[in-house]
């Protein structure tokens, strides 16, 4: 299974206190436990900054960055080894791990934290830190500050500045190295899997949880611990609610079905939306639709490029959806001014796309200064267009009603313009109906 290397989580810890002002600190803690019911967890999963500095899996855990400490920069403290505990639930690094396969400087129990990290901030004159996401994590924060400041008579010297870390570090999540792009493709593959998987089970009959099911298998056998995000299989009138999670209605004759769904591996998420019939034939108005689609996502990956501003795909999208859904007769007037007037917002709710990486709606800015942040290499985003004609719109023929498409891909921007990483799930209304109609065949 391919992992981002140990060096490079060094590069990034190294990289992140460059930034750093002299005679400052960073802290930033691991993600907490989270209760799915009384005593039950929810899976593990790390916060993805800790992830993105660490890679240390673990949940009770601090990292400190001390930037010119003689004694080590990379402090982490974490839970003790405990033969007991570990026999409920499972091996811990301890503090030898945090150091030997962690690359941490110096290691101490977590359970010390309080009588050892005043003395680390102490003296320094600014603290990074994750403020406002974690609110008892910054409680204990402004506890350990406030053990410094109860000593200020005695000569101990509070900091006197406190940084959002985020402002550092999300910048750096946004340009993803060829590690990271080469684990991204991983899991763009595996996804890819699991929706070809799907589209050859898919029949009238089964429930979207079925499909859903599919996806957690191919998934799984792909070496993908969880998905990347709740996967949506909205089938029907289903497919034109953006955010549906139930999964549980009837594939029935004649529907679509929308898939949008993705692994994650080592905390990097794929994210891959497809749209195809149930019974392996688009009706000549799914079909019209779909290739609109189809049509403005291509426009968008020509708009991706180095120089190129972040909004000109989602312009891109825009254009040829407005002025496709005139030649249809679903909106009337002029292009410019059905634009201007946003007009086909009534079809097209959504922008093309978001950031990727470690959190599906990854981390970092979508403007500088006021304006569209401009696309640099090492860049990694979705382009996923869509048209939803609601169930219930009185204002278009019947024939119309009811038909959700959207189509996402996963691109990473190149010197040259974009690689799509997610291109090996079949996409043109042909591939998709000739891979349904193989597998109908084989299977009959």
């Amino acid at each position: 299974m391919i992992h981002i290397p140990k060096s490079e989580y060094s590069r990034r810890r190294k990289a992140l206190m460059a930034q750093m002002v002299p005679n400052s600190i960073a802290i930033l803690p691991a993600a907490a436990v989270a209760i799915r019911n009384r005593d039950v967890e929810h899976v593990y999963r790390q916060d993805s900054d800790f992830q993105y500095l660490s890679g240390f899996p673990e949940p009770q855990a601090v990292i400190v960055l001390m930037p010119g400490r003689l004694h080590g920069e990379y402090i982490l403290f974490c839970r003790e080894r405990n033969a007991e505990r570990e026999m409920w639930d499972g091996l811990r690094a301890g503090q030898e791990g945090a150091i030997r396969d962690f690359g941490a400087d110096d290691a101490f129990p977590i359970t010390d934290i309080d009588d050892i990290l005043p003395g680390l901030i102490e003296g320094r004159d600014r603290v990074y830190s994750a403020m406002g996401s974690n609110p008892e994590f910054d409680r204990h924060l402004m506890d350990w500050i406030n053990v410094i400041r109860s000593k200020a008579h005695l000569g101990a010297q509070p900091p006197n500045e406190f940084v959002a870390l985020d402002h550092l570090l999300h910048d750096m999540r946004l340009y993803k190295s060829a590690a990271e792009v080469k684990v991204m493709r991983e899991a763009a593959r595996i996804s890819a899997q699991a929706h070809i998987r799907a589209m050859q089970v898919s029949r009238v009959g089964l429930h979207e949880f079925s499909l859903e099911a599919e996806l957690d298998y191919e998934f799984r056998k792909g070496g993908a611990k969880m998905p990347a995000y709740g996967s949506i299989v909205a089938a029907g009138r289903n497919s034109c609610i953006l955010h549906y999670q139930q999964n549980d209605a009837v594939l029935k004759d004649g529907d679509l079905v929308l898939i949008d769904a993705g692994c994650e591996i080592d905390c990097y998420a794929s994210d891959i939306t497809r749209t195809w019939p149930v019974n392996g034939k688009y009706s000549a108005e799914q079909k019209a639709i779909y290739e609109l689609v189809l049509a403005s996502q291509e426009a968008a990956f020509a708009e991706i490029a180095p120089n190129k501003h972040w909004n000109q795909a989602h312009e891109a999208t825009v254009r040829v959806i407005t002025t496709g859904l005139v030649k249809l007769g679903l909106l009337q007037g002029d292009v410019d001014e059905l634009i201007a007037s946003e007009a086909y917002k009534a079809f097209y709710m959504h922008r093309a796309g978001h950031w990727l990486g470690m959190d599906v709606h990854d981390v970092g800015e979508y403007k500088v200064g006021g304006e569209w942040r401009v696309l640099e290499v090492g860049m990694a985003l979705t382009v996923e267009p869509g048209i939803y004609i609601s169930p219930d719109n009185q204002n278009v023929a019947k024939k119309w009603r009811g038909i959700g498409v959207r189509i996402e891909d996963d691109v990473v921007v190149t010197k040259t313009g974009c690689e799509i990483l997610t291109k090996g799930v079949p996409k043109t209304v042909a591939e998709i109906e000739a891979l349904m109609a193989a597998a109908r065949a084989q299977a009959a």
